[in-house]
């Protein structure tokens, strides 16, 4: 990680008057906020050290960095000012200067995992064209066997909710894993990420679209990675709820797309030693419900 420099800014070089011992500061980072402390009279590469140690599995080493200050003067941040100190209560954050955006939403097997979330029984009777996004999850779960491609499976609280369907094939799964968290992303999922080198992409589907999708898509893009969310494979109790997840999603900049087309862009040549197999998946399992109309 390089960090710009601070430069001259509005405002005065430290957060307040002196003090002695330590200062409490909210530390800010893309979606998350972590309170700590540093010294009293703490500078400016003390604070990249505790953005570091709060942050450093999460921050690209790759990419340049600026450390702003929020200012009540101005109720917005500003860069952090030349000579700036921390003598009070303040917060500051960690901002990328370049947004990177090389893969334009490319897929590639080795680059990608499966998150299949909680597809139960229990909601069978509840969500729209549940027996569909049964059909379209599992195709997915075959071409991802195929393709070599790590699948995480979550199970939202199982003991009422009931396990994954048996339509579902789970076989070789990386990880099936019980929650209550409406987001799949608990610290076994990042460890079990954290083992796999150079995932850059999530293939997202289940339910509900508008609840634990929304919630798993929207961690997932603040931690830097990819998401492609499975339209065919996905739905809510309500189609307006689904509906306006989606438009929200891809708004942040998520990719909503289908399985048919993820499928085909992993495999990417029909000289692909795959493709037979994956043409084979998609031409017997492909429903016709209409529930790509509801997009």
């Amino acid at each position: 990680m390089a960090a710009a420099e601070p430069g001259a800014a509005p405002g005065s070089g430290s957060c307040a008057p002196a003090g002695s011992g330590s200062v409490p500061v909210l530390f800010c980072f893309s979606v998350f906020a972590r309170p700590s402390s540093v010294p009293h009279g703490a500078g400016y590469e003390l604070l990249i050290q505790k953005f570091l140690s709060l942050y450093g599995d999460q921050i690209d080493m790759h990419r340049k960095f600026v450390v702003q200050l929020f200012a009540e003067e101005w109720s917005q941040y500003i860069d952090l000012p030349k000579g700036f100190l921390v003598n009070e209560r303040c917060k500051v954050r960690l901002v990328p200067l370049q947004i990177q955006i090389t893969t334009l939403g490319n897929l590639t097997p080795s680059s990608t995992v499966f998150f299949c979330c909680d597809m139960q029984e229990r909601f069978r009777p509840a969500i729209k064209y549940f027996g569909d996004i049964i059909s379209v999850g599992q195709r997915l779960l075959q071409g991802a066997r195929l393709l070599g491609i790590p699948v995480i499976v979550t199970e939202q609280y199982p003991k009422g909710l009931g396990s994954t369907v048996q339509e579902i094939d789970l076989t070789g799964a990386k990880l099936v894993l019980p929650k209550t968290k409406f987001s799949m992303v608990l610290p076994e999922v990042e460890a079990a990420l954290a083992e796999i080198p150079g995932v850059r992409s999530i293939v997202l589907f289940g339910v509900e679209t508008h609840v634990c999708i929304q919630q798993t898509a929207l961690e997932l893009i603040g931690r830097g990675l990819e998401v492609h969310i499975v339209a065919d494979a996905t739905s809510s109790r309500s189609m307006m709820d689904r509906m306006f997840a989606l438009e929200r999603l891809a708004r942040t900049g998520i990719i909503v797309t289908t399985s048919e087309a993820i499928l085909l862009q992993l495999v990417a040549d029909k000289e692909h030693p795959k493709f037979k197999e994956i043409q084979n998946l998609i031409k017997a399992s492909a429903p016709e419900s209409g529930l790509l109309s509801k997009v």
